[in-house]
């Protein structure tokens, strides 16, 4: 049997098992309880009848997320840059980096609020303070971890600053980069989620995933919420294989990880 196959054939038995013991455990509940298992076919049916709210919710979301994370990029980036010039600057920073990772965006997102007003402006801010701190930090290794003999052979050639970081350092981060990326890919959904859930506004239909798992908690609409969830995942999937993509083309040509794939 062919890598190929394999590859297609174990996830779909994987899922039909999950599928199976979802069904099990559902059906294994007391019928005062099942409602809080919706049965996959419930959640589609709910998706189904609640497809057009559900649409415009994930768009919303997509747009904070979408925003938070390039803005992420773009600010870590630039960040991880002056903490690679000196071990001085990492030092006299990085605590506070630290900080920023740790702080409680649920009880922030009221300030938040107070700041920038409900509604988009929160849940960018919310998005870029979860997906700032694992760029940076991926970035910032990258760029000092450069093999030492290519940097000793720049310097030795009397290379500039800017070109050893931007001809041998930056090319050289790229692995790290997009590992980084990966990961707030990721989260950037998931913290738009949380700030729709926290900070999120209907106005002008701006309301995202998280303002209508909301309304759908509060009216009981158990199967809404999964399909919710499940669109949630799917905005996931979608972040991570444009940054998968981008990846790919940026790094298959020359990095040993696709090299080893192909082989």
């Amino acid at each position: 049997m062919s890598k190929r196959t394999l590859n297609i054939l174990l996830p779909a038995i994987t899922g039909a098992l999950f599928v199976a013991i979802w069904y099990a455990v559902r059906f294994s509940m007391s019928e005062e309880m099942r409602f809080l298992l919706p049965t996959p076919g419930e959640i589609i049916a709910s998706f189904q009848a609640n497809g057009t709210e559900l649409g415009r919710a994930a768009l919303n979301t997509a747009e904070g997320a979408l925003l938070g994370f390039l803005f992420a990029t773009l600010v870590s980036s630039a960040f991880a840059l002056a903490l690679s010039v000196s071990s001085l600057v990492r030092i006299s920073f990085y605590p506070y980096l630290m900080m920023l990772q740790m702080i409680p965006v649920i009880i922030f997102a009221p300030i938040l609020v107070l700041w920038v007003g409900p509604g988009l402006k929160s849940v960018v801010v919310i998005t870029f303070l979860i997906c700032f701190f694992p760029l940076v930090v991926n970035t910032t290794q990258g760029l000092v971890s450069t093999d030492r003999n290519l940097v000793e052979l720049f310097r030795m050639y009397r290379a500039s600053r800017p070109q050893e970081i931007f001809l041998l350092r930056a090319p050289a981060a790229l692995p790290y980069f997009f590992t980084g990326l990966r990961i707030a890919a990721t989260l950037a959904p998931i913290g738009a989620l949380v700030g729709d859930y926290t900070a999120g506004s209907s106005a002008g239909d701006g309301g995202g995933l998280g303002f209508q798992a909301i309304i759908y908690s509060s009216q009981a609409k158990y199967p809404a919420l999964f399909a919710t969830a499940a669109v949630t995942c799917v905005l996931g999937f979608v972040f991570v294989a444009l940054v998968l993509s981008l990846s790919w083309l940026s790094l298959h040509h020359w990095h040993d990880s696709y090299e080893r794939t192909d082989n």
